[in-house]
């Protein structure tokens, strides 16, 4: 038997094995973020900025081996908006009589995750389209007055390093969740990162049995939150924090408003409840408002809880973020600093001499 044939299965066993998402070190807020988008597809995805080798492209094609049976789209940067939506082929009308539709790769990711690396590269018509489809679960292809819709309801993953240009704002609002990625400090964190794919590179198979009890439980963690999603509802109270959190961010219209309580929604039900708490709301407003912030929004006291919202009791609910200063929801900005003028001093040139 030839030795090439003994080993071709393991080699392609190998070649299609993808890094378990219960085995991701570190990026706490990436992988959180990741399974919100998974229980609510229809927040529109999130948008991942960060360095080269941060483990984006690791993460997401994580996530859709997470959900069953769920399909990994990767968009291509010199794809046509052809490919993606798909087109209607009209000359079988003058054969038969019948309007064909040719799928697109939105079609193709209904059901699982659209990956788009460097989304900041793409034309801005291409991005339009895919962020569409993304919040609306609906992709329409239209042609020469004919229009034909199919379900194209998926888990849209952009990837983006902020040194090769930045995404326009009305582009930029429009992605659900954003979340930005630093380069492991810790060095202890480093090394478990190495060392963890470094076992994965050398034996898949392995490292996928040791993850496969917690990778199991998360599977069946995000398909019972997406079947219960429609019945956690939030307060007047829960809504009326989310709003004043948005209006203290100067985020222009309400989609941030309605991400952020879709956000909560689903981090409560992820966690077996059926209330969104204020707990939930201020865990995630960075992740939901920090890219819709206006630069020039006023720095205002985060509105004070009512007792009739159960996480305002104490030790209610995780405590939420706070600057250094102690303030609630600041999320990371900075006071203005005032900056000191310098006069400029005469450098003696051309000018000088001819006086």
């Amino acid at each position: 038997m030839n030795t090439s044939d003994t080993t071709r299965p393991e080699l392609q066993a190998a070649s299609h094995a993808v890094y378990p998402f219960a085995a991701l070190i570190g990026h706490a807020e990436l992988r959180q973020a990741l399974l919100l988008a998974a229980v609510d597809p229809g927040m529109g995805g999130v948008l991942i900025s960060g360095p080269r080798g941060t483990a984006k492209s690791t993460a997401a094609r994580a996530l859709a081996a997470l959900l069953p049976g769920a399909p990994f789209v990767s968009l291509p940067l010199a794809a046509s908006v052809e490919q993606l939506v798909g087109t209607l082929n009209l000359e079988d009308v003058l054969r038969d009589g019948r309007v064909r539709l040719a799928p697109g790769l939105l079609a193709r990711a209904h059901g699982g995750v659209l990956y788009v690396d460097e989304v900041n590269l793409l034309p801005d018509a291409l991005v339009d389209a895919l962020l569409d489809a993304a919040a609306s679960g609906v992709n329409t292809v239209e042609r020469d007055g004919v229009s034909r819709q199919h379900a194209a309801r998926f888990v849209l993953i952009g990837t983006m390093n902020p040194e090769e240009g930045e995404l326009r704002p009305q582009l930029l609002d429009r992605f659900g969740l954003s979340v930005v990625l630093e380069n492991p400090a810790d060095h202890g964190l480093r090394q478990s990162i190495v060392r963890a794919r470094l076992d994965f590179d050398l034996d898949p198979q392995a490292l996928l049995r040791r993850a496969a009890t917690e990778q199991a439980a998360l599977v069946d963690q995000v398909v019972a939150a997406r079947e219960a999603l429609p019945a956690v509802d939030w307060s007047d109270a829960v809504l009326a924090h989310a709003t004043a959190l948005a209006l203290r961010a100067g985020v222009d219209g309400v989609r941030g408003d309605l991400v952020l309580l879709k956000a909560a929604r689903a981090r409560a039900v992820l966690a077996g409840r059926r209330h969104v708490t204020l707990a939930d709301v201020d865990a995630l407003a960075e992740l939901a408002l920090g890219h819709r912030r206006s630069a020039s929004a006023p720095q205002r006291p985060t509105p004070p809880r009512t007792a009739a919202d159960p996480a305002s009791a104490p030790g209610a609910g995780s405590a939420p973020d706070r600057s250094p200063s102690g303030a609630e929801g600041d999320w990371g900005a900075l006071p203005p600093q005032p900056e000191g003028l310098e006069r400029v001093r005469g450098t003696g040139g051309l000018a000088a001499k001819k006086a």
